[in-house]
């Protein structure tokens, strides 16, 4: 498996997790509310899994890498739009945690906020996940020698591994309270 690999089947279920947001988003605005619940457990999905887990081997590891190499002017202003992307991400996330906090505790014109981060988020998402998958990671192939895509390969399993105890130590802080 090229390094690629992991990130594009991540993606697949970046894709579920979007599809289910969409059909949430479609009963908020056909007048339904939303289980503020449900609203967290999106939330965890997108900053652990997407943002965390997979951005964080792309911006730590992958891009990491390329910044290294002799990439076309193209190529590099595109790993820095993916990032800027990235940014985007965690603001609207971000966002969405607040509005949610605000609708949970009664503010009901709160909901259009969070209707507007998940349609933000839907929306983001699928465009951001073919740029990388069709165009860049391609593109980036051509920087990596078989060792160094193998390489890259190992340090993502091996960052997978930590996001357990990163996910969990994160959990008991905050229910410390620190």
């Amino acid at each position: 498996m090229q390094a690629r690999g992991p990130l594009m089947i991540e993606h697949r279920l970046i894709e579920k997790m979007i599809a289910i947001l969409r059909k949430t988003l479609a009963k908020i605005e056909t007048g339904g509310g939303v289980d503020p619940l449900f609203i967290d457990a999106a939330v965890d999905f997108i900053r652990m899994y997407a943002d965390r887990t997979h951005h964080g081997k792309e911006e730590e590891i992958m891009f990491r890498d390329l910044g290294r190499k002799a990439m076309s002017e193209a190529d590099r202003r595109l790993m820095e739009d993916l990032i800027a992307e990235h940014v985007l991400g965690r603001k609207t996330t971000k966002e969405l945690v607040e509005a949610n906090a605000r609708y949970r505790r009664g503010d009901a014109a709160a909901l259009a906020v969070v209707a507007g981060r998940l349609r933000t988020l839907a929306d983001f998402y699928p465009r951001h996940i073919e740029k990388e998958d069709r165009i860049f990671f391609p593109a980036c192939r051509a920087y990596m020698t078989e060792e160094e895509d193998r390489a890259m390969l190992a340090e993502f399993f091996a960052f997978d591994r930590m996001m357990i105890h990163e996910k969990y130590q994160a959990v008991v802080k905050a229910l410390a309270g620190n």
